[in-house]
Parts: structure tokens; C-alpha cells; sequence
């Protein structure tokens, strides 16, 4: 995969996506909600965020912020220890360095396979974008 396939693959799968770049970043928001990302792209290092060596060739990490459960699910119930994780690591799903506490993943250039079994994770985060932008807009 690279980011125009993954960015592609958002963008005409889930209805009302829209994405706004800024730092570096590909952020992907549900309809005109922009408190909450439910995934982002990055694909280079910033001043803020180079953990993960992104100015390597063809290098990027996607991020998706999924649910408490399904987090736990992948990592377990214990307070993650990101120590224990290689962020270099290519095609690998771990918890993101930073927004691991808020249920985030990431993976560095996934490849078909990956992004296959990560497209399920994509759709819950979408899925809970949905449902926080109709909560919060239910009485608009």
C-alpha cells in the first residue's frame, strides 16, 4: 500500500469524509465535525513527532483512533508500555507513541495484507466519528 491508495480507500468507503492537511498530516474527519480525527497520515518527520523515522523512502504511519475495547483486545487490559514497541518497525499494528492512552494504533506502511485486517479497525473509528458528530449535532 502507499498513502494515496490508504487515502483513497477512506475517502470513497466511508460517506462524508472529509480531510484537511496541516503539519504534515492527512487528517480524516466525518462531515464538518474537526475536534476529533478518526485516523490521520503522516509521512515525514516533524519537530514534534519523529519516532518513527518517516523521511525513510515510501515511509508513512497511519493512525486510527479505535474503541477502548478493540483496544484492549489487541494490547490488553494493562496500561500500555510504548517502550516495549520498535515505532520503526515497518507492517506492524502497535499503539501509537503518543495517543496510545486515547486509543490510538498505528502502522507504518502497511502492506495488502495489513491494511486488509486493519480496514475492520478503520470502519469502527469511522463508525464511532459517526456517533459522536450525531450526538454532539442532535439538538442543532
Amino acid at each position: 500500500m502507499n498513502e494515496s491508495s490508504v487515502v483513497d480507500y477512506i475517502t470513497k468507503t466511508f460517506p462524508g469524509v472529509e480531510t484537511t492537511t496541516a503539519f504534515g498530516y492527512t487528517f480524516f474527519f466525518y462531515s464538518s465535525e474537526r475536534n476529533l480525527p478518526f485516523a490521520t497520515l503522516i509521512s515525514s518527520d516533524q519537530d514534534y513527532d519523529c519516532i518513527s523515522n518517516l523521511n525513510r523512502p515510501g515511509v508513512f504511519r497511519l493512525n486510527i483512533g479505535i474503541s477502548k475495547q478493540t483496544f484492549q483486545s489487541l494490547f490488553g487490559t494493562a496500561k500500555v508500555d510504548i517502550n516495549g514497541y520498535d515505532f520503526t518497525a515497518l507492517d506492524v499494528i502497535m499503539p501509537h507513541p503518543d495517543y496510545a492512552p486515547q486509543h490510538f494504533i498505528c502502522v507504518l506502511s502497511p502492506s495488502e495484507t495489513t491494511f486488509e485486517r486493519i480496514c475492520s479497525l478503520l470502519a469502527e473509528a469511522y463508525e464511532i466519528a459517526v456517533r459522536r458528530y450525531t450526538r454532539q449535532n442532535k439538538n442543532k
